[in-house]
């Protein structure tokens, strides 16, 4: 008698068969082959790993090939396609395992655009991510440019305590040396937003907040076809936004691309901006386990920055601006290849290649808002990073205990090289990215080589059907290393020049380290689960933060690395497909935070940030989504007809403990709003739909000293605020018109104080501003 597997028809060379009559294990003739004619019983059992088992009759057969089915099989990836899921609830938390990653008993969230009734032209941080629980956002710009983030507490500049990533790699400048994110996808590229936070999050990176990954869009067809799509929006202040995309598979080969240019004039004067997009990736199946996939991302834009306001100046016309020279410039450019192998339904592999090769402009007068412009030499920081990693990652499922459990485990390269300069430009008044004296900089120039290797692994182990532990560790060796000078130069009040000194500068800091992470999950059923883990963090300090001039924003030069830890506790699930909800509390804990306190300078007579290790801090939080379809709750439901709601809020309580600073003891962390709020419903009815939401954000500080006012604007209170948002769309046959009003009720805030680029100062968030959105699909 033979075994084969169901699957591809293969010998199982690990089966094993029981007889039921005398329950002894018979011993196979050959791997797989049985033989039966010395046993007189007719009832057998059949087992082999990665496959259910299956008990016979066999009776006077003389020979047979037995079929085992295998308990997990792997599909060719597809889209269903189902407009009745327009109607339904959002599952929101991520499967336990997709895409090589490893999700199971984590925080976790998925937003899928498609579903979502947003503005996508002008990514709308506030409607794309309005069923993430406990995310702050900074807005400075109605174009959508740039996208800054946080959670539980910690700041959201440029997304700085996010592991960011895009299709899975990193897109941040650096993702250890130097965090920031000058770069997110647009919405219109993006298909699906995965979100995890800080708990459990070893596999992609030790940052405290967790990690941000984008899913581009990908060709969706399994035939061969072809298909193009343009999009063009319009709107306020000579807003413009062109969208072209295509798809096509042929054959075993597939892709993807779309190009998007935007531009406009801003709702302030001295901010127009424009912006351009190209995003490609093509993959080919040599066969059915092995697949290669090249992707290319471009980004370009530039901004005019109409500079902040003083607290006096926002309450007198929030649209004021007295900087007219000041310019930001951002290019981007993402390689990545990637090559997955799938050998069969219980082992899977994939390595990813990546690289940036990418470059940050900024131009201006860098004074406090309270300065008039000079009209003389303007600053110019210049920044270029020269980046290439890989990930390699094995997925392995095995059977334990009569469960198939899960193994992930992987590791990671990554070579990192920022080039910074920061001296004097030309005293002009439009975007001229040239320094006057490049040789001998007035300010600094410096290299920043860093290099991070890492090796994790996270198990998935069931110990019954519904009780799972995930436990996992990740070692990490980070090195970072500073070579260059700096100049310090004192002039007197008439501006001549006293002293005139470069110093030369050398660092290395090479550190090693290891964390652990653990989870446990319980599901009683599939519509209702808790869980709780825990997860230590990390977060490097880089040296380019050391040596940036600021007359508003200094930095301590004995800074030290953050470390400290996440704790989850909730639970989640939906009832009879009418009520969702996801409900946790999550402990934060650093034990040396760096954050933001507020010094005088006798010499200069100003007040200025200064970035240090403030002590140990604590954030205590409840995160809460709950999404209803309410026609169906009420059995009032007719055929493609719903109208679907969520409230989504959180509170945070984060507090500076154990502090040797009496000024920084039980103080408030900065930017943490105590109490968050976003509610929205959505109505639908066949190819008609309507949208509004609303926010709220309580008040936050800025300092580590909880000042509430600073007359240069860059420390202080950011007051409460609220702000809503509505959207209606019609689609007819390959058309859609979409229109859009953004902050509906033209409300009057904001939620940034900068202390350099865009400001420094206040800056303000836009006012109302409407939209129109005509596509059409081929």
């Amino acid at each position: 008698m033979e075994v084969r597997s169901k699957k591809d028809n293969s010998i199982i060379s690990s089966a094993q068969l029981v007889s039921i009559c005398s329950n002894k294990r018979i011993k196979s003739s050959q791997p797989g082959i049985f033989c039966l004619s010395q046993d007189t019983c007719t009832y057998f059992t059949f087992s082999a790993p990665g496959h259910f088992d299956k008990t016979i009759f066999i009776g006077n057969q003389p020979s047979i090939t037995l079929y085992l089915f295998p308990t997990t099989i792997n599909l060719d990836e597809f889209e269903i396609v189902d407009s009745l899921r327009l109607y339904e609830l959002d599952k929101i938390q991520l499967r336990k395992n997709e895409k090589m990653f490893v999700y199971h008993a984590k925080k976790s969230e998925r937003i899928q655009l498609d579903k979502e009734e947003v503005n996508l032209a002008t990514n709308n941080t506030r409607q794309i991510y309005g069923k993430i629980s406990g995310l702050n956002y900074i807005e400075t710009s109605e174009s959508g440019i740039g996208t800054e983030i946080g959670v539980r507490g910690l700041s959201a500049e440029r997304s700085s305590n996010l592991n960011i990533r895009q299709n899975g790699y990193d897109i941040s400048a650096d993702a250890l040396g130097y965090p920031d994110a000058y770069y997110v996808p647009p919405a219109q590229s993006i298909a699906v937003i995965e979100s995890v936070r800080g708990a459990g999050a070893l596999q992609y990176g030790t940052q405290f907040g967790g990690m941000i990954n984008y899913r581009l869009k990908s060709c969706s067809f399994a035939k061969d076809s072809f298909s193009i799509q343009s999009s063009q929006t319009v709107g306020s202040n000579r807003f413009l936004n062109s969208f072209i995309g295509m798809q096509a598979r042929k054959g075993k080969f597939s892709f993807y691309t779309n190009f998007i240019y935007k531009r406009g004039d801003g709702w302030k004067k001295n901010s127009q901006f424009n912006s351009k997009n190209l995003y490609f990736t093509g993959t080919y199946n040599l066969n059915k386990k092995l697949s290669f996939t090249a992707e290319y991302s471009h980004y370009y834009y530039l901004a005019q920055q109409p500079g902040g306001l003083t607290d006096a100046m926002f309450l007198d016309d929030p649209s004021q601006s007295i900087r007219s020279r000041n310019w930001f410039s951002v290019s981007w450019n993402l390689p990545s290849f990637t090559v997955n192998y799938v050998p069969n339904s219980n082992l899977e592999f994939s390595s990813k290649f990546f690289g940036l090769i990418a470059n940050r402009k900024a131009l201006g007068f860098l004074g406090n808002i309270t300065r008039v412009d000079p009209l003389t030499e303007r600053e110019m920081l210049l920044d270029n990073y020269l980046n290439i990693g890989n990930e390699t990652k094995v997925v392995k499922r095995y059977t334990f205990n009569k469960n198939t459990n899960i193994l992930v485990a992987g590791i990671r390269y990554f070579k990192g090289n920022t080039e910074k300069k920061q001296g004097l430009a030309n005293d002009g008044s439009g975007p001229s990215f040239a320094y006057n004296n490049p040789s001998l900089l007035e300010g600094s120039d410096y290299l920043f080589p860093s290099t991070n290797s890492a090796l994790f692994v996270e198990n998935v182990l069931y110990f019954t059907k519904k009780l799972s532990l995930i436990a996992g560790a990740r070692g990490e060796h980070i090195s970072t290393n500073a070579e260059g000078y700096y100049r310090i130069i004192n002039t007197d009040l008439a501006g001549n020049i006293l002293t005139d000194e470069t110093i030369l500068e050398q660092k290395q800091n090479d550190r090693q380290f290891l964390l652990f992470s653990a989870g446990l999950s319980y599901e009683f059923s599939p519509n209702f689960q808790v869980f709780t883990n825990f997860s230590q963090n990390y977060r490097a300090i880089n040296f380019n933060d050391l040596r940036i001039t600021n007359s508003n924003f200094r930095v301590d030069p004995n800074l030290t690395d953050e470390t400290g830890y996440n704790a989850d506790i909730g639970i989640r699930g939906m009832w009879k497909e009418l009520i969702g909800y996801d409900v946790s509390l999550f402990y934060l804990k650093y034990n040396n935070r760096i954050g933001f306190s507020l010094k005088s300078d006798p010499q200069l007579f100003n007040t200025y940030r200064y970035r240090s290790n403030i002590s140990e801090s604590r954030n205590i939080g409840l995160e809460a989504l709950l999404q209803v379809n309410i026609l169906k709750l009420f059995s009032l439901s007719k055929p493609q007809t719903s109208l679907l709601g969520f409230i989504n809020t959180s509170f945070v309580d984060g507090r500076y403990i154990n502090s040797q600073e009496v000024a920084f003891q039980n103080k408030k962390v900065e930017f943490i709003p105590n109490f968050i709020a976003r509610t929205g419903i959505t109505f639908r009815k066949n190819n008609f739909s309507a949208s509004y939401q609303f926010n709220y954000t309580s008040e936050q500080f800025t300092d580590a000293t909880n000042s509430t006012f600073s007359s240069n604007a860059i420390s202080g209170i950011i007051p409460s605020y609220w702000v809503s948002d509505v959207s209606v769309s019609y689609s007819y046959k390959l058309l859609k018109g979409q229109f859009s009003i953004q902050n509906l009720l033209n409300q009057v805030y904001f939620n940034k104080r900068a202390v350099g680029y865009p400001g420094p100062g206040i800056i303000p968030a836009p006012p109302r501003t409407a939209y129109f959105t005509l596509s059409i699909t081929l």
